[in-house]
């Protein structure tokens, strides 16, 4: 699915346009976000695509919706 994701104020949200859903990002795999899983507030894990370390903020990607950590 595609997901925008952007910095806000407090940290990181996710916006899935395809669900109508913006959700703050409460956790993430790895330090640097890219080419791992992320935990949304309403509870869903997305897995986000290896990117640069320095790619910038607002982007749009194609994530995946996990059911576990594992």
């Amino acid at each position: 699915m595609k997901a925008m994701i952007r910095r806000n104020g407090v940290g990181l949200s996710i916006y899935i346009s395809k669900k109508d859903v913006e959700e703050a990002v409460v956790a993430v795999e790895n330090e640097d976000m890219w080419g791992g899983v992320v935990l949304v507030r309403n509870g869903w894990l997305l897995d986000l695509p290896d990117l640069p370390l320095n790619t910038g903020l607002p982007l749009t990607v194609e994530a995946k919706k996990r059911s576990d950590w594992d």
